[in-house]
């Protein structure tokens, strides 16, 4: 059991490096014009890489560990089906903040598609176990909601065990810690680390889900960091624009070559986009 006081020191820590990056992010001023020339960005803005590159270091660390051992036990042992009904259960917790998020970008649609989504499953899919509703329903996150209100993405992070963030979607993430709805209701029902529980096991579960994936990206990678950040932003900049980005070819990255040309075969495997992202798409720009 973690106590209280720890909890309360690794919080206090998270807000203050989101609030660092905040200003870093409020800095760097929206680009004119439509939302998705708003967002893409192909700049990448690192200007403490050497410690980055560091805490990327311990988490593959870590993640060589435990994450991915634990990963291979969850998807070994455990049957297709049991894996897809903890899929949608953790889905189905995130509808709330998914709703909260659509509203406040304006997207009412995907709101409804979100509380339609959440009662049906709940109530008639044994609390989310079963997608009965079968509603495609985008990933929607304060971070999010932060770049369509015009916040800049600010310097890429690192964050020791959380991983790959930019600066704004790490204050996003320290702003949900706060509002979502499941995490306020496990805190006034007395629910102790339901928020360590419900990172680990979805960190578990996507884990497990990519394995194959991330072990081909880093295989073929010449500086497996940048792949990693590249992949990231790419992966941020869809979910920004709803399925919308251009997915770009992952360059061989090399210290030796500032010219290396771009590879096709090295597209991203992880963060493809599915047919239901691109239906979704086409709604939430009307």
């Amino acid at each position: 059991m973690i106590s209280k006081l720890f909890q309360s020191k690794l919080m206090n820590g998270c807000v203050a490096i989101a609030m660092v990056g905040f200003l870093g992010a409020c800095a760097t001023p929206p680009a004119e014009g439509d939302k998705t020339a708003r967002v893409m960005n192909a700049e990448v803005s690192d200007p403490i890489e050497p410690l980055n590159r560091y805490f990327h270091d311990v988490n593959k660390a870590l993640d060589e560990l435990a994450l991915k051992p634990v990963a291979h036990i969850y998807r070994d042992a455990l049957p297709d089906k049991v894996q897809e009904s903890v899929g949608n259960f953790l889905t189905n917790l995130s509808q709330p903040i998914y709703f909260l998020n659509n509203v406040a970008q304006g997207d009412f649609d995907g709101a409804g598609d979100n509380m339609g989504a959440f009662f049906t499953n709940t109530f008639l899919g044994f609390g989310g176990l079963f997608d009965v509703a079968q509603i495609d329903t985008d990933e929607e996150d304060l971070g999010q909601t932060f770049a369509v209100w015009g916040f800049g993405e600010g310097p890429y992070l690192v964050l020791p065990i959380l991983g790959p963030n930019t600066t704004r979607e790490a204050v996003g993430m320290v702003g949900e810690h706060f509002i979502d709805p499941a995490n306020l209701v496990a805190r006034n029902h007395d629910i102790d680390n339901f928020e360590l529980y419900r990172g680990g096991a979805t960190a578990v579960h996507f884990r497990a889900q990519s394995m194959k994936e991330l072990d081909e990206i880093e295989k073929n990678s010449i500086d497996f960091y940048a792949a990693i950040r590249s992949l990231y932003r790419q992966n941020r900049q869809n979910l920004i624009l709803d399925g919308e980005a251009p997915v770009t070819p992952l360059p061989d990255i090399s210290f030796e070559f500032e010219d290396d040309k771009p590879t096709v075969d090295r597209v991203s495997l992880l963060f493809e986009d599915d047919d239901s992202a691109e239906n979704k798409s086409a709604t939430k720009t009307n």
